[in-house]
């Protein structure tokens, strides 16, 4: 199996062009995406032919799971289908599974420079996210979590995001709440947990924790998440630049109400996957 290893802001991603998606697609996640044993990544990323779209990208999860979606990893696929000759237009449709997106590639010479994604409107109604409880939007919302009080903020863009508002991100411990967080019983398909610091209302700096990956430097998904969630308690505008632990992000919040990234993507190395077990 040949694979390009790519990033977005240290985002990391085993990227796979395929016909298909193989069998056991969990199994090789996790043997894959194993830091030690594997290749290493946040997450196993099959580029596919669509009958909706210019292409198809599915994720896998370090864990096996599937992601509906991955701002990191849909910049990653436009950049590699671009530079790869598998599309030569500079605005693609991707089939996801949180529907059909639309990154618009910066080229420098042949070369993609940055990536601008239409991330689609944000979901805002509890039921939809998934989050139990009554129907409405949750911002601001008293959540407990074993023994602690968060006020969060609950926010989709096809998969789960929980944001809470901090005064200083790096006092949090990430790896004690972000699991509690991610599993507590009001997400019903789990969450993915960002912890947020209002720097001024055109800045903020974000630490994520991604359901099914753990700590991860970036989270495509969560920045625009937090971005909304700041615009929603009145912390911040629509247009925001997002610091996380690998870099930076421009996320702005249009008057469409479609939200649209904007970040970097990187190729590392190109291998070939064998297909030994761990410690084989």
């Amino acid at each position: 199996m040949r694979f390009l290893k790519m990033h977005g802001l240290g985002n990391d991603f085993v990227v796979v062009k395929a016909d298909s998606v193989p069998e056991q697609p969990d199994t090789l996640a996790r043997v894959v995406c194993d830091r030690h044993f594997g290749v290493g990544a946040d997450g196993l990323v099959f580029v596919l032919p669509s009958e909706k779209a210019d292409l198809r990208m599915r994720i896998f999860n370090p864990d096996g799971s599937e992601a509906e979606m991955c701002g990191n990893a849909i910049r990653c696929v436009a950049k590699y289908a671009y530079e790869s000759g598998m599309v030569r237009k500079t605005a693609l449709r991707v089939e996801t599974g949180a529907g059909i997106l639309i990154p618009r590639l910066h080229l420098a010479g042949e070369r993609v420079a940055t990536v601008e994604v239409d991330m689609g409107e944000p979901v805002l109604e509890r039921g939809a996210i998934p989050m139990d409880g009554p129907p409405g939007r949750v911002i601001n919302e008293l959540l407990t979590v074993a023994g602690e009080s968060f006020r969060v903020t609950a926010v989709s863009f096809g998969n789960p995001h929980c944001v809470i508002f901090v005064s200083d991100v790096a006092a949090v411990d990430l790896a004690a709440l972000g699991p509690k967080i991610e599993h507590h019983p009001a997400f019903p398909r789990r969450t993915n947990v960002e912890f947020v610091q209002v720097l001024n209302p055109e800045r903020i700096r974000v630490r994520v924790w991604e359901r099914g990956a753990g700590a991860t430097l970036a989270c495509g998904t969560g920045a625009c998440a937090a971005a909304v969630a700041g615009a929603l308690n009145g912390l911040t505008g629509r247009q925001v630049r997002v610091g996380l632990p690998g870099g930076e992000l421009f996320i702005r919040w249009a008057a469409d109400n479609h939200v649209y990234m904007t970040g970097p993507a990187a190729a590392v190395f190109a291998g070939e996957w064998l297909g030994e077990e761990p410690g084989g």
